[in-house]
């Protein structure tokens, strides 16, 4: 409403000190024309802001405004509602209605996109097959198995499969409360609308404004991003899973779950965050059944959002261990990623020979799997070939030797990685 606007309008000016209507638009994402000239217009009137001046011009757009006296008891006012002072927020359900209109759900993956997604991994036809269905329920997977098998790099390539854009706000209002959606580290933003060019010129200062001709112009409350790929590990506490209010700037910050909308969200190294598996599990069954959540607000009101997430729990324990049968069977597709075969593991050697420039041996590998797999009943582990040829570089290059499969650096390198039982 424009009460709430009037108020961000406000605020944006006191925390710049010094500004342009055209600088506040750019802040607040919103339009001059029929918004900014008209909350501008009220707080003039009201004698919380002066103009100063202009800048780089003497259209409305470039007036300098800052706050009055008058204004800066009314600042002080609203400052002790909120400091939020960014871009515009939308409202919940608009928000809820842009998460339906581009669900998941409607997302079709076929074997060919699968095999191209995985194409520069080495991953087995029957992996394939058990990927391509999870990634088209769009809901749960549970990944397990031994560690360093690429249980990570699974969900990120699924993640990736599933491509494209969505469409999210930079944040929501409820109730005049301010939820800060976007994140720079978990959005990737492919572009943000631009203001569209204006038809009607500006009008001096005391003329009237003729009524614009225009054509709905963007909104630019909203950005376009890459789907997200929220990922946490044993860093997770229940808390990050529910709003999160500050109490100096009076802001909500969204949970994972909720900037992982349209995406995915990937708990890694699920069993071993602070809070027990069993309350972390309890806190998704209603929303993997329901598929939507229900967070609340300080003033104790309810919020229903939609679940529209690809979440994917990722261990290295013991599934029977973690959940029982009740939540294993909300969990869609359950896919166990084993120990590379011997012909897998040769595979993914070569490949990271040749992205490391390091010739590869066939006798090499056959001394290394030979004497120190076979020999001490070692396992054969995905991420071996990457972190012993790392490895074996650190060593050639401190002992001015040319990093080859020799036996010798070989050996050197299983003997700084393995711990030796």
């Amino acid at each position: 409403n424009m009460g709430f606007i009037n108020d961000l309008v406000l605020k944006v000016i006191y925390f710049q000190g010094n500004i342009t209507a055209h600088q506040i638009a750019e802040a607040t994402k919103l339009p001059f024309l029929g918004v900014l000239d008209k909350v501008l217009e009220f707080l003039k009137l009201e004698e919380y802001v002066d103009i100063i001046g202009a800048q780089g011009g003497f259209s409305e757009r470039s007036f300098q405004y800052v706050v009055a006296t008058k204004g800066r008891l009314k600042v002080n006012e609203v400052l002790e509602r909120s400091q939020y002072a960014g871009p515009a927020p939308v409202t919940l359900d608009a928000y809820v209605d842009m998460v339906r209109r581009q669900a998941m759900g409607e997302l079709v993956v076929n074997g060919q996109k699968v095999r191209e997604a995985f194409s520069n991994l080495v991953v087995s036809e029957r992996m394939l097959d058990k990927i391509g269905p999870a990634a088209n329920s769009a809901r749960s997977l549970f990944l397990y198995g031994p560690p360093g098998n690429g249980k990570t790099t699974i969900a990120e390539g699924i993640a990736n499969m599933l491509g494209g854009n969505i469409i999210i706000p930079y944040a929501i209002e409820v109730d005049g409360q301010v939820i800060k959606l976007y994140d720079p580290l978990n959005h990737r933003i492919v572009a943000e609308p631009e203001p569209a060019p204006a038809i009607v010129p500006d009008r001096p200062f005391g003329g009237t404004t003729p009524q614009p001709s225009t054509p709905a112009q963007p909104d630019r409350r909203w950005l376009i991003c890459k789907r997200p790929q929220v990922v946490v590990g044993g860093e997770l506490i229940l808390e990050q899973l529910e709003l999160i209010f500050d109490p100096i700037a009076k802001v909500y910050e969204a949970p994972y779950q909720l900037k992982s909308n349209g995406g995915l969200f990937l708990i890694d190294d699920f069993g071993r965050q602070k809070c027990r598996p069993q309350d972390l599990l309890n806190r998704w069954i209603v929303p993997l059944e329901k598929k939507v959540d229900y967070l609340a607000l300080q003033t104790g009101k309810k919020l229903e959002v939609p679940f529209d997430v690809l979440i994917v729990f990722s261990t290295n324990l013991s599934p029977k261990d973690l959940v029982d049968d009740a939540f294993l069977r909300r969990i869609r597709h359950k896919i166990e990623v084993g120990n590379p075969s011997p012909d897998e593991f040769r595979e993914i050697f070569k490949i990271v020979c040749r992205v490391k420039q390091i010739p590869y041996s066939d006798d090499g590998l056959r001394y290394l799997i030979q004497e120190h797999y076979l020999k001490v009943r070692r396992d054969l582990r995905a991420c071996h070939p990457r972190d012993l040829i790392d490895q074996l570089i650190d060593i050639a290059r401190f002992t001015r030797t040319q990093p080859t499969m020799s036996r010798e650096l070989l050996a050197a390198a299983c003997k700084s990685y393995f711990v030796e039982a």
